[in-house]
């Protein structure tokens, strides 16, 4: 049950599995949060992420629930342009070509979403395909980096579990998870966490994201000449 190397093949489904080295992984891995933002409109988001990105986050996620949530993709696009931003609860071909023609550099979705999987590899962008079951979290793992939602159910022994059977899979949980409670997800093995718009009103968000970092090298830390 081992998933493919992500070498950027394609599944049968047409799916491109992001790259080992491919920029959204490598920034994952420097800083392993991923913010998902459902904020009441384009301005409170706008507000949210340059927060974020003053703290130091490089990829960052607004959902489809936000109203106007594609102009608040193009005005974050346009002004800060190195961050990687995509777009989430994406279930549709309309709502994943809306994304791409907005500026999404990858695209997420909260359960399997066959339909969406052929706009993304057309765009060249990355869709972390959403699942809960072992055959659904092992199918979006064989296609690239996989969200398991709503990862709160399980908790980090289920994820450990997971990975148990799936050695090498990417993992983002997602879903209930409190910023507090991010680093037993990395130690379960996540590649990162999803956690929600409370992480731009924590206290001291760049010593949590220096935490987070931490964690992440000790996790990462080659053993026997491998790493996760």
């Amino acid at each position: 049950m081992t998933p493919p190397a992500e070498d950027g093949r394609r599944d049968g489904g047409g799916t491109r599995e992001p790259r080992a080295d491919g920029p959204l992984l490598a920034a994952l891995r420097a800083v392993p949060l991923l913010p998902v933002l459902r904020s009441a409109d384009p301005d409170a988001a706008l507000e949210q992420i340059g927060v974020l990105r003053a703290a130091g986050l490089p990829v960052i996620e607004l959902t489809t629930s936000i109203p106007h949530w594609q102009a608040a993709l193009r005005a974050t696009a346009d002004r800060w342009p190195e961050l990687l931003v995509g777009v989430g609860t994406v279930t549709t071909p309309h709502q994943a070509d809306q994304a791409v023609q907005s500026g999404a550099r990858f695209l997420v979705s909260p359960w399997p979403s066959p339909d969406v999987r052929p706009v993304a590899a057309a765009a060249g962008v990355d869709f972390l395909e959403g699942g809960f079951t072992p055959a659904e979290v092992a199918a979006a793992a064989g296609r690239g980096i996989a969200k398991l939602f709503p990862a709160h159910v399980g908790g980090p022994a289920y994820l450990r579990s997971l990975l148990a059977v799936l050695p090498g899979a990417r993992i983002i949980p997602t879903g209930g998870i409190r910023p507090a409670d991010a680093a037993d997800y990395l130690r379960a093995g996540a590649v990162a966490v999803g956690v929600g718009s409370a992480l731009a009103g924590e206290a001291d968000l760049p010593a949590r994201i220096a935490a987070m970092r931490a964690v992440a090298a000790e996790v990462q830390r080659p053993v026997d000449g491998t790493a996760r």
